[in-house]
């Protein structure tokens, strides 16, 4: 059994990403997610704070495909290679999405989006990099916590397709 309001408030998580977990039957998950004084808003500052390498950081980024919202969950030292995320949806365009469109889908801020438990149903993909790790640290809904997760179950709670998308250093 568990005390939803008081753990997610003390843990740091948005109400309405508890509220997910325990939808999801994660409600365990709660206690372990991380609140820190100094936002997590990006990738390096949440490694930082969390003490774990940059690729541990799992990035939920929303991108336009032809206009229709799609998240991109990407390691926190890789960025998305639109042009593979085009050719893996079949779309003729994809931008990154601006920031009122992310709040508008996610119910969240850039920075806090966290990998489900958004407003509204979109198309996931994650990229392979993700199941490198044992663990990845993700956003709770705000720029001021994460919670840690093991890829694959962050995969299948995200409902996302596995993919490479990643852009490639020559």
């Amino acid at each position: 059994m568990t005390t939803a309001t008081p753990d997610a408030q003390s843990s740091g998580a948005h109400p309405r990403f508890a509220e997910a977990l325990r939808e999801l039957g994660l409600g365990d998950v709660i206690p372990q997610v991380r609140r820190f004084p100094d936002a997590t808003r990006t990738a390096a500052e949440a490694a930082a704070a969390v003490g774990c390498k940059l690729s541990q950081i799992c990035k939920s980024l929303i991108f336009a495909a032809d206009g229709v919202p799609v998240l991109v969950l990407m390691d926190g030292s890789s960025r998305v290679d639109v042009e593979l995320v085009r050719r893996e949806l079949g779309a003729g365009k994809v931008t990154r999405a601006k920031a009122d469109v992310v709040r508008e889908t996610t119910g969240y801020a850039i920075g806090g989006v966290p990998p489900f438990g958004h407003r509204t149903r979109t198309r996931v993909l994650a990229d392979r990099s993700l199941l490198e790790h044992d663990v990845v640290w993700a956003a709770a809904g705000n720029p001021h916590a994460v919670f840690p997760m093991a890829p694959k179950d962050l995969v299948t709670h995200a409902e996302a397709t596995v993919v490479d998308v990643r852009e490639r250093t020559s």
